[in-house]
């Protein structure tokens, strides 16, 4: 099966709440990896980095569902 067809596929499935969803999990990850950078962690955000990581995993987690495992 090449790439085409399984993009294809896999946005057969995906639902309306499923780009929101995406949208919110790239939102943490981003801010895990800032918090992560030690330059920005002092000027940006207090929180650690884990509590992003852990969001982003929740959020992501149908989406790698429903690229993976359908």
């Amino acid at each position: 099966m090449n790439f085409a067809i399984w993009t294809e596929n896999i946005m057969k499935k995906i639902k309306w709440y499923d780009v929101k969803l995406a949208q919110i999990a790239a939102i943490f990850a981003t801010l895990c990896v800032i918090t992560l950078w030690p330059a920005f962690l002092e000027l940006v955000l207090k929180v650690d980095w884990y509590w992003y990581l852990v969001l982003a995993v929740v959020f992501g987690i149908r989406w790698v569902k429903i690229m993976f495992f359908n």
